[in-house]
């Protein structure tokens, strides 16, 4: 039974790992995810390995397979509170909003507005990149500001040039 306690407790761990790694890597962070990876294959090496040592031991498999549900659940939890990298807003609105685009670039957020033509009228887009760490505001201010904007939105995986990359020379001190 201790056992089966250490393989619970090892897959709830094993699976955020394994999460926070496989994330690294899609961000385009291959070193972090390395090392990441490193304590991801030294915990599921001893796991399995306690649960192939007894094939019959129904509670070992059971501890295996519950832990690594819960940590799913678990790993899910702590991508969203890391909130790494950047995603892109595409709003689309069918009437300029000057009150919405200043209140993001009040905020700090770096936006690009579009005139396009719509089926039937003039519509009006905003480009919008912003840190996952602060989608929540920047979704505040727009539904705040135009509540029936039509959004889509995209994670980046890199990108080059424009306002963020300038405001973040500015915080190291590059010119």
């Amino acid at each position: 039974m201790i056992q089966a306690l250490l393989i619970f407790l090892l897959q709830i761990i094993y699976v955020p790992v394994l999460t926070i790694r496989t994330i690294l890597l899609v961000k385009n962070q291959t070193k972090s995810a390395a090392g990441v990876g490193l304590l991801e294959g030294g915990i599921y090496i001893v796991s399995l390995g306690i649960v192939f040592q007894d094939l019959s031991n129904v509670w070992n498999i059971t501890a295996y397979v519950i832990g690594f549900s819960i940590g799913l659940l678990l790993g899910g939890y702590i991508e969203r509170k890391l909130a790494i990298g950047y995603v892109t807003y595409n709003v689309s609105l069918l009437e300029k909003c000057e009150e919405l685009v200043s209140a993001l670039r009040s905020s700090g957020f770096g936006v690009t507005v579009f005139e396009g033509e719509g089926i039937d009228s003039i519509r009006y887009r905003l480009d919008i990149v912003a840190k996952r760490s602060r989608e929540r505001e920047l979704l505040e201010i727009i539904n705040r500001n135009t509540p029936k904007a039509f959004m889509v939105s995209y994670e980046l995986r890199s990108f080059k040039g424009g306002y963020l990359t300038k405001a973040m020379k500015k915080r190291k001190g590059v010119k």
